[in-house]
Formats: C-alpha cells, sequence, structure tokens
C-alpha cells in the first residue's frame, strides 16, 4: 500500500510542546486543582502533582503550547531525492499556528493530500487541533476529521504502521531507527529537556534543530518501510 502514495502529496510533521505555565507551583488555584483532577489516579506517595506536572504538563493540550511545529517534504531533483525542512516557531504560539494553517490551507488543502507523523493520531494531529480550537482558530480541512468517515481521513501514522492491528505496544521512534539501520545523529537534548530549554534556556532555536531531525528521521522510517533508498546527506536541506 505505501508504494502507491505519492511523496509529493506527504507532508511529514513533528511537534514539540512546553508547559504553560514552567512549574505546577506557579498554576493558580483553580488551574491546579483541575491538574490534580486530571491526574489523580496517577498521583503516589512516590511520585507528587509537582512532579507529575513535570512529566506530563506539557504533554496534555489544556496545560500545555506548542512552541515548535517542524514539517518535511520529499521532492525530486536531478541527482535524486531531496528532503526541505521548513519549521513555525515563535513564543507566540498563535502566531506559529496561524502560520501553519496557511501552509495547509495553500498546499495541503485537497482530498489526496497526507498528513504523517510518528504517534501523531494519538499526539500530533490532536494537540495541534485542540491547540488551534483554544486560540481561535478554525481547523484546516486536513485535521478537521469530524465526522468523516475513516477513509476520508487522509492521516499516517508511521507507529500505527509498525503495529499491523497490534495494538498493545508503543514503539519509538528511536528504537524503529535502530531496528531499520537508519542513522540519526546524536542530539544534545531530548524531549524531556524541551521545557527547561524553552524557559530556561530561551532556546527556541536549539528545540527547532532537535524537531527538525525527528521529522527528518520519520521521512527515512517512512522510506524504509516502503523499502526505498534513503536520502542522502547532501540532499537534506534544513530550514
Amino acid at each position: 500500500m505505501l508504494k502507491k502514495v505519492a511523496l509529493e502529496k506527504v507532508l511529514f510533521l513533528d511537534i514539540e510542546t512546553a508547559p504553560l505555565i514552567y512549574k505546577f507551583e506557579d498554576l493558580d488555584e483553580k488551574a491546579k486543582a483541575l491538574f490534580e483532577a486530571k491526574t489523580r489516579f496517577q498521583q503516589s506517595e512516590e511520585k507528587s502533582f509537582s512532579q507529575l506536572y513535570d512529566e506530563r504538563g506539557s504533554i496534555f493540550a489544556e496545560f500545555g503550547k506548542i512552541v515548535c511545529i517542524s514539517v518535511g517534504f520529499v521532492t525530486n531533483s536531478s541527482t535524486g531525492r531531496q528532503i526541505r525542512m521548513k519549521s513555525f516557531y515563535h513564543e507566540d504560539e498563535e502566531t506559529l499556528l496561524k502560520q501553519f494553517s496557511a501552509l495547509l490551507g495553500e498546499h495541503y488543502n485537497s482530498p489526496t493530500s497526507i498528513l504523517c507523523g510518528h504517534n501523531a493520531k494519538e499526539f500530533d494531529f490532536p494537540y495541534i487541533c485542540r491547540r488551534m480550537l483554544i486560540n481561535g482558530l478554525e481547523l484546516p480541512e486536513t485535521l478537521n476529521i469530524a465526522g468523516k468517515k475513516p477513509w476520508e481521513i487522509s492521516h499516517l501514522d508511521t507507529m500505527e504502521l509498525w503495529k499491523f492491528g497490534d495494538f498493545k505496544a508503543y514503539t519509538s521512534l528511536a528504537l524503529l531507527c535502530h531496528v531499520f539501520n537508519i542513522p540519526t545523529p546524536k542530539d544534545d537534548i531530548s524531549g524531556a529537556d524541551v521545557a527547561r530549554v524553552y524557559y530556561e534556556e530561551k532556546g527556541l532555536e536549539r528545540i527547532k534543530v532537535y524537531c527538525e531531525k525527528d521529522v527528518v528521521a520519520l521521512i527515512q522510517l517512512f522510506l524504509r518501510m516502503r523499502g526505498d533508498q534513503l536520502v542522502e546527506d547532501g540532499e537534506i536541506h534544513f530550514s
């Protein structure tokens, strides 16, 4: 099936998120109570709500925000396939969401357009939609899945593709890159560092670089799953 996918119609993406308020102690009392209610089954004597917020505050769309969306395109040239990257990152979430939405509206708004991510159906796509609505933005057609039949939703997820119907386990992008022998650069941060880098170092540019590398890994994985050759390093163009 993947061989039939028109690569030029696919937008590969990844997002990075941070909590709206850096530390649990700085939330207002109402927000604290609501977070405690949402995570009450995860709290224990060994793990306080403050620790839970450090771990999960950024992954809940109600308590977090998007600080970067990186996208990748696969194009063909006289020298072969190329990967081209573009990122939307800004202190103001509404601004980056508007920029991303404009890209979708201009280039990925047809029934043949496809969005692809890793664990994106469970995380990236719904998170983007929720934050767009919270920011008062209209959902782009490719993300507005309400009322659509499954075959009308043009979303691909490499983690779902790897499951082959087995819904018991999560498989990370890093693990799949390892088993498919896809080279990945050594990064100085991980997803767990994003909130600290964002708030303490004001390191949006650093987060953008990390996010783009994940999208490149995603694209290379997708190509391997199709049985295609990887794109050479010299044909990968970062933003």
